[in-house]
């Protein structure tokens, strides 16, 4: 995990337009720039964190448990980060004004479109990928958000139909130098990427308080929303506690009703809406 064991000089203290603002939302909240190598580490050695905020302890899971730790905090904590991560480093590179002298730029705009997408996707996106792009194509199967209109129950996410549009635009205005609006892409792409783990956060909560959830669904509600709490935080100290209150590993119980309401009093803070979210869809 060179990059998470990496992410101060990388992204706090070593770069151009250090410290960046998403990397600061989780460094603030964990006390720690290895948070997401902590969290993955912790869970394959069955330990406790040691973060200022948001503490696991793994012992208390068995195989199902951990697994879905390590697997959903891979991806979900130490790629999504290294997504943005790319993003910013193209706008670092950028020289404004200047059409032939952003090839560099470009290329690390690409780098993060790739680890976004992920390599089994296919061109159409209709792969079985294992990424945040596949994320959001599963969710938006639970939250009836899929297709080009986000009406559908399957095919892809409205959401990355939105965010291979940014990334189109982002990757077009880093080319021609427009520097300052490829940064406003990125922040809107930054916002946009929170979406699936609130909706992860979310279908886990009702699992686990009204369909009896056992270990695995407790483990997976845990994961996102270890990938989400520190945004949260950002915007209402006190949402973030009821969320993790209620999502955290060894939570006695979960009230799915508190869950929804902590996070959508922050959805104007995130720039996201309700509909942009969309609601857990139940056929019956």
């Amino acid at each position: 995990a060179g990059f998470s064991t990496g992410a101060r000089d990388k992204m706090r203290v070593g770069c151009k337009s250090c410290p960046y603002q998403d990397f600061m939302y989780f460094y603030d909240y964990y006390g720690s720039d290895t948070y997401a190598h902590d969290w993955v580490t912790a869970a394959f050695a069955g330990d406790k964190t040691s973060f200022k905020n948001g503490n696991a302890d793994f012992s208390q899971y068995g195989m199902d448990g951990k697994e879905q730790i390590i697997k959903k905090g891979t991806a979900y904590l130490n790629i999504f980060m290294y997504v943005i991560r790319e993003f910013e480093d193209a706008l670092d590179d950028c020289e404004r004004g200047c059409i032939n002298c952003n090839d560099d730029p470009v290329h690390a705009w690409d780098e993060g479109v790739c680890f976004y997408t992920g390599s089994i996707e296919g061109q159409d996106g209709a792969g079985d990928g294992s990424l945040l792009h596949q994320l959001a194509d599963k969710r938006c199967a639970d939250y009836k958000t899929c297709g080009v209109d986000g009406t559908d129950l399957e095919g892809m996410a409205r959401l990355n139909y939105e965010l291979f549009d940014l990334f189109a635009l982002g990757n077009f205005q880093l080319q021609s130098g427009n520097c300052p609006a490829a940064r406003d892409t990125t922040k809107r792409v930054a916002q946009k990427m929170y979406i699936p783990m609130i909706q992860g956060s979310i279908r886990y909560a009702y699992k686990m308080d009204k369909l009896q959830g056992g270990e695995k669904e407790a483990a997976e509600g845990a994961a996102f929303a270890a990938a989400v709490l520190p945004r949260i935080h950002a915007a209402s100290p006190e949402a973030a506690q009821t969320i993790y209150n209620n999502l955290r590993v060894g939570a006695s119980s979960t009230d799915s009703a508190a869950v929804k309401s902590a996070f959508e009093s922050v959805y104007p803070a995130l720039g996201i809406t309700c509909g942009e979210m969309g609601g857990l869809w139940n056929e019956a």
